[in-house]
């Protein structure tokens, strides 16, 4: 039996090291407008990066760890006298309100402080893992070698990284989001090569829709059999559309490379991949269970164009619920017309429209700059208030995910675009959010 356990630790060690080192060279950086540097990774890589403690020059976190800047409670004094409520109820009639449960090891995941899981329960109705349910975390390269010796070509999958989190859901009543099922970062090497080794050369289109397919319906088939009900949507593909790096011939510009390295789905697939991994998802997915599509920068007109153009087809062909936003802004950016008029196009195909993963962070941790922070995160609310149809706009706006709850929730963790200090006190920006919608 302690053998046995042994073993078990060391795989998890194993495949949670493989995520590292996917990741270590994938941080993205964003200029001052909100635009991405070139072809750079998206910023969720450098999600990864704050909650990993990863501090090399490729990889961005959000906001300063200097701790002679932290601000940890006085910046509240302002609003001591509000009271703290859900906020999931000020939105309910408008959207589902989500919580980022982060973390980038089974360590130092945030389930495992009580007091981040029971104020994500009392202030959301909605929740993202924001790294353990990408693939590297999930594939086991060590079994698809065993498979293959074996005679079955499948990969083999460890469900160590998500099943915790899951069954907190589920003994919670926590609706999640599943993210993410097909994505070019954070996805190991070897799963695209020969013998699922780390050096073989890439396996051909017919061998990696197997490996997609399988992956998708092993991964899909455990949750909704260990843990039905939780999930109630998917981001199937993320990030595929990249303007900086596109195949020419693709209608919706298929992304290429992330930074200087390939995207592997498109070199083994093409960018039949992003429609394939659909097509596989709508074929095990409960049919209560949304698919949506997710990206970043999607208020950038070209990407819009991509976006919308890529949903539409998806849509003709009966395989997508949703357009996923994510909300890596700033301060200053982008405008209010800028993120109205991708919600606008967005919402003329009749899909769901959810920001994903907002994020509005601060240059320095002054009550000034969390003060400014607060402001905007109000005017979004609102403007996804008046956009949304139940107050009579556009778009069918289902739900705003957080990309997490409190500011250096632990040490290495050196975002600052949350809502709660890390004391766990309501920062200005929970104020403005609530005053907000208080007002519907």
């Amino acid at each position: 039996m302690k053998v046995r356990k042994l073993l078990s630790g060391a795989l998890i060690i194993a495949l949670l090291s493989g995520c590292s080192a996917a990741a270590s060279n994938e941080g993205g950086v964003k200029d001052g407008t909100g635009a991405s540097s070139g072809q750079a990774a998206s910023v969720e890589s450098s999600v990864y990066a704050a909650e990993s403690g990863a501090s090399n020059g490729d990889t961005a976190s959000e906001g300063s760890s200097d701790s002679e800047n932290l601000v940890t409670g006085d910046e509240t004094s302002a609003y001591e006298d509000q009271e703290v409520v859900p906020l999931k109820d000020l939105c309910e009639d408008y959207f589902l309100l989500g919580v980022g449960i982060n973390g980038s090891t089974l360590e130092n995941q945030t389930l495992n402080i009580p007091q981040y899981m029971e104020l994500s329960k009392e202030q959301f109705n909605s929740c993202t893992m924001t790294n353990l349910m990408k693939s590297c975390y999930i594939l086991d390269q060590f079994g698809s070698q065993d498979n293959l010796k074996n005679g079955n070509e499948e990969p083999a999958l460890n469900f160590a990284s998500i099943d915790p989190t899951l069954q907190w859901c589920k003994d919670n009543g926590m609706k999640m989001r599943g993210h993410t099922l097909v994505w070019h970062t954070q996805a190991p090497g070897w799963f695209f090569r020969e013998g699922y080794t780390d050096d073989g050369e890439y396996v051909d289109k017919d061998t990696m829709l197997l490996r997609m397919e399988s992956y998708i319906r092993q991964l899909v088939t455990h949750v909704q059999d260990e843990y039905p009900g939780v999930i109630y949507c998917w981001d199937v593909v993320n990030e595929a559309v990249e303007p900086g790096a596109y195949d020419p011939d693709s209608y919706f510009m298929c992304r290429t490379m992330t930074g200087e390295d390939p995207n592997p789905w498109y070199d083994t697939i093409g960018e039949d991949y992003v429609e394939m991994a659909f097509t596989y998802a709508r074929k095990y997915v409960d049919e209560d269970v949304k698919l949506f599509y997710n990206d970043y920068n999607t208020y950038q007109t070209p990407k819009t164009q991509a976006i919308y153009d890529l949903c539409s087809h998806l849509k003709d062909e009966g395989l997508i619920d949703g357009i996923g936003m994510q909300g890596y802004w700033g301060i200053d950016y982008p405008n209010d017309e800028a993120i109205k008029t991708a919600i606008t196009k967005f919402a003329e195909l009749g899909l769901e429209i959810q920001v994903t993963e907002l994020s509005i962070g601060v240059e320095s941790e002054t009550p000034e700059q969390f003060e400014k922070q607060a402001t905007r995160y109000g005017q979004v609310f609102k403007l996804l208030h008046d956009m949304d149809t139940e107050a009579g706009g556009p778009a069918n706006i289902t739900c705003v995910t957080l990309f997490g709850l409190v500011d250096h929730y632990r040490e290495g963790d050196t975002t600052n675009t949350r809502i709660f200090d890390q004391n766990y006190e309501p920062k200005p920006a929970y104020f403005a959010i609530k005053n907000e919608m208080e007002q519907y």
